[in-house]
């Protein structure tokens, strides 16, 4: 995807603090933040939204999941908790379209969440 902002992130055409990168996914510090912490993480394939997902690519969903809460430890901010979410489509609030899982934590959040 050409014109994918996350996708040029993956092929380094955009600079940003990546704070984890392994084969899969990268993770990197969102550049409008809504709370002290917030990381995106995304697979380094191309997926614009969750609907495009398959069964074959459970692991890899996992794996950002796991990652997240990997990172949380390491930010330091899973004792006290931390929020994680997908966003999908317009009304989801999805506004770059690859797939995209949030890390939020720093402070306490509310529920409903919006």
């Amino acid at each position: 995807m050409g014109d994918c902002l996350f996708c040029k992130i993956v092929k380094k055409e955009i600079e940003t603090e990546i704070i984890f990168e392994n084969k899969n996914i990268v993770a990197f510090r969102d550049i409008n933040p809504q709370a002290p912490v917030h990381i995106l993480l995304i697979p380094k394939i191309h997926f614009s939204t969750l609907n495009d997902l398959t069964s074959g690519d459970i692991k890899l969903a996992g794996s950002l999941i796991y990652t997240a809460a990997k990172l949380a430890k390491t930010e330091g901010i899973a004792d006290q908790g931390y929020r994680t979410g997908f966003n999908c489509n317009k009304w989801g609030g999805q506004t770059v379209y690859h797939i995209h899982l949030h890390l939020l934590g720093g402070r306490k959040f509310g529920w409903p969440p919006g």
